[in-house]
């Protein structure tokens, strides 16, 4: 058997499963999708495992999750770290009191809400998502939890797309990505 047979490269293998669909959602839009990398249990811990060798240590409080994909890397994120899970969702999905900030993506605009009791004060907050494009999404997600009093130590993203400068715009906040297209 050869050594090739025990190599294994995690960003190639990861990449290889991020099907590329143009014109979606609207033309001249290139999307990225994560749903292969989704279904395969390998890829799902070897993103996991990535992002939680980043973080062990950092003494995260909380991990504030962007709908809707981003909920599916920081629950479980959430969970190995031992941190709250914090949704930041759409308008009018969560049940009390919430607190909104609007923003523009790369192709509209929207917005974004947490529960006003959402974080302490002083927690050290996490925020997570799929991609970071133009960074408008993470900046409100930072945003709402500036407004409670909390501290975002970093964000993180399963891909970046460099062309846009989202890292650029979340900076100086540490942004931690595993793909970059």
């Amino acid at each position: 058997m050869s050594s090739d047979a025990f190599h294994f490269e995690p960003t190639r293998y990861l990449k290889d499963l991020v099907r590329a669909v143009p014109d979606f959602p609207k033309p001249g839009i290139l999307f990225r999708d994560i749903t292969p990398l989704l279904s395969d249990p390998k890829a799902f811990h070897v993103v996991i495992d990535a992002l939680v060798e980043r973080f062990v240590g950092a003494h995260v409080d909380a991990v504030v999750a962007i709908e809707s994909r981003g909920f599916i890397f920081g629950g479980a994120l959430s969970a190995r770290l031992n941190t709250s899970f914090v949704p930041a969702r759409k308008p009018g999905k969560l049940p009390a009191e919430t607190d909104r900030v609007a923003y523009a993506l790369e192709y509209g605009e929207a917005a974004l809400e947490i529960h006003v009791d959402a974080l302490r004060p002083d927690a050290r907050v996490l925020i997570v998502d799929d991609l970071l494009a133009t960074g408008g999404t993470a900046l409100a997600a930072a945003e709402l939890v500036r407004r409670q009093r909390a501290t975002v130590i970093a964000a993180a993203f399963v891909i970046e797309l460099d062309a846009l400068e989202g890292r650029r715009r979340l900076d100086p906040l540490p942004v931690v990505s595993l793909l970059h297209y």
